[in-house]
């Protein structure tokens, strides 16, 4: 998943890109809200953690701003105002949920986590999809009850097309899964990710899970 974070205290900065990126997401940072307009803009935003209190460009805006331009990945609000007014101004602006400083990073965890779920239709920590289960608790894949071993790259292609069955997805969506914004992006790992998902998910070519739809991309479904 990729995650939005848009905090102006570099410290605070910091423990969240950390704790995000060792629950095995890419995370963005911004340190303003017109910096975040701006990443939201180039990149496919999973999720966004907005901090109230920041220069330029309050959280209120840049969460208005989101929503009024449809945006619809959930939303969660960082702040050090305890009252109660600040909590529904957010809410009410279209936040999803809202975090007050100081927080335990193990609640910041769940609250990741219960969004996420919620956002993709996700109830519980598992998703099947005909043979094929995700546990997205324990990172692991299993085929009819078997469970088969995923590189790391595999694993973030198959949580995607698993989040999102049917929708069709195209290479350069499935690259900005794979590399964070410093690394050299390869555009032909992609096609070699597919054909070993293909052949670890579907040795026998029973189900066909991963469908190839000529100049526009990929789909997941279950035949």
């Amino acid at each position: 998943m990729r995650i939005l974070v848009v905090e102006d205290d570099k410290e605070l900065q910091g423990q969240l890109q950390r704790r995000l990126e060792h629950m095995g997401n890419y995370v963005n940072v911004a340190k303003d809200g017109l910096e975040a307009l701006y990443y939201v803009g180039e990149y496919a935003i999973d999720l966004a953690i907005i901090d109230l209190g920041m220069p330029r460009m309050g959280g209120l805006e840049v969460i208005q701003r989101l929503r009024e331009e449809s945006h619809e990945f959930p939303m969660l609000i960082l702040t050090a105002r305890s009252g109660w007014r600040s909590k529904v101004e957010g809410l009410d602006a279209g936040a999803d949920d809202y975090l007050t400083k100081p927080f335990q990073p193990e609640e910041l965890e769940a609250r990741v986590n219960a969004l996420l779920r919620r956002s993709t239709g996700l109830s519980q920590s598992k998703l099947k999809i005909g043979p094929f289960t995700l546990d997205l608790k324990l990172s692991a894949v299993f085929v009819n009850n078997e469970e088969i071993t995923l590189t790391a790259f595999e694993y973030k292609i198959l949580e995607y097309f698993m989040m999102n069955p049917r929708k069709v997805t195209t290479k350069s969506m499935l690259i900005d899964r794979l590399y964070d914004d410093s690394e050299d992006k390869d555009s032909n790992v992609v096609e070699v990710i597919i054909a070993r998902l293909r052949k670890k998910l579907d040795p026998d070519a029973k189900y066909q899970p991963i469908e190839t739809l000529r100049g526009r991309g990929y789909r997941f479904i279950c035949k």
